[in-house]
């Protein structure tokens, strides 16, 4: 079958907070006429993403169309979820002319790649592309590029630090995966940022792709949307860390969903987290927080230090139940000291 008469699929990755959900906002607002449907995959058993997603349905992206993978990451339940969820959307009514795949920040891409020769759905669907988003303030800094010079220090000092750390190297993964990689945030991370950021990220690169700088999602669809890449078929060209092994595990990281009563002033909650970052090494906080005398849910969203709030919509007639998932490396998350280092 003719790759142009598949439906084409952009897988959408990239590492924690990197600004995944924002795009694909974006991309819902400007469907250039496209219909289109989204999966959405999280770290975590609680949903954050697909919930935002949902509140931005529209006629081009019913909410029918919007669908969350929350029983595992998705390059783990391949099988049990993500075939399945495919097929669902193929056979619908009206079909979408295009899917689009928010990975979690967590996912290896290549399991996922190889997913798509499976005969269930191979000869319907292709990856059009894989886009990777990286934070430009983030990589500048260096937090989740390695510093050759402080590994080789690390490595004469320890023996055993003779490896990549699990940050980095799901980065890289993701890098290394990439057919176009957008720079976002650019406008946290200015000119010299962004030049710092791309000469981490052609350091990490096998190859050379594309890199865009981006600010709140705003680009072009079609500049994303239409690659034509037909990733499954060049998955040889895309090397990780994880080539030769027959399976991985997440043991690397944690989450814990902690149940909050009613807050009454948010600019505590975002101390406890930016807190939680410093001392407890959090990765990532998410949730939605019932505010005392506040009609409308706070969505809280955070990377590291750096915590974003707003009010999204009214409560309605759902419970005004206050769920904050926090997501880090294992042996830092203890939810008994979570809770007292959030000091709620």
């Amino acid at each position: 079958m003719n790759t142009l008469a598949k439906t084409p699929v952009t897988v959408i990755t990239g590492f924690l907070g990197s600004g995944k959900t924002t795009l694909i906002r974006h991309l819902m607002a400007n469907p250039n006429g496209k219909r289109l449907a989204v999966l959405v995959n999280e770290f975590g058993s609680v949903g954050v993403d697909g919930d935002i997603l949902k509140s931005c349905a529209g006629a081009n992206c019913p909410e029918e169309n919007i669908v969350e993978l929350a029983n595992g990451c998705i390059c783990c339940t391949v099988a049990d979820d993500f075939i399945p969820t495919i097929e669902a959307l193929l056979a619908r009514p009206v079909k979408p002319d295009h899917i689009l795949i928010e990975t979690s920040g967590l996912a290896l891409l290549k399991p996922l790649l190889k997913a798509f020769d499976w005969p269930a759905i191979r000869s319907r669907i292709t990856v059009d592309g894989v886009v990777a988003l990286a934070d430009a303030e983030a990589v500048a800094a260096g937090r989740f590029a390695p510093d050759p010079a402080a590994v080789d220090a690390q490595r004469a000092a320890d023996e055993s630090l003779d490896h990549d750390t699990p940050l980095a190297e799901v980065f890289e993964d993701q890098i290394a995966c990439a057919d176009i990689i957008l720079l976002t945030k650019a406008d946290l991370a200015g000119e010299a940022g962004l030049s710092a950021a791309r000469a981490a990220i052609t350091a990490e690169a096998p190859r050379t792709v594309p890199m865009l700088a981006v600010t709140d999602g705003n680009i072009d669809p079609v500049v994303i949307l239409g690659l034509g890449a037909a990733a499954e078929d060049d998955i040889e060209a895309r090397p990780s860390h994880h080539d030769g092994e027959d399976g991985h595990e997440h043991d690397d990281f944690a989450s814990v969903v902690i149940e909050l009563p009613e807050i009454s002033d948010p600019q505590v909650l975002v101390a406890g987290i930016q807190r939680l970052a410093r001392e407890q090494n959090a990765l990532r906080a998410k949730g939605h927080i019932a505010v005392a005398g506040k009609p409308m849910r706070l969505l809280v969203q955070a990377v590291g230090e750096r915590v974003r709030t707003q009010f999204d919509r009214p409560w309605g007639s759902s419970p005004r139940r206050s769920q904050l998932v926090i997501i880090g490396e294992r042996g830092d998350i203890d939810e008994a000291a979570i809770r007292a280092g959030l000091g709620i």
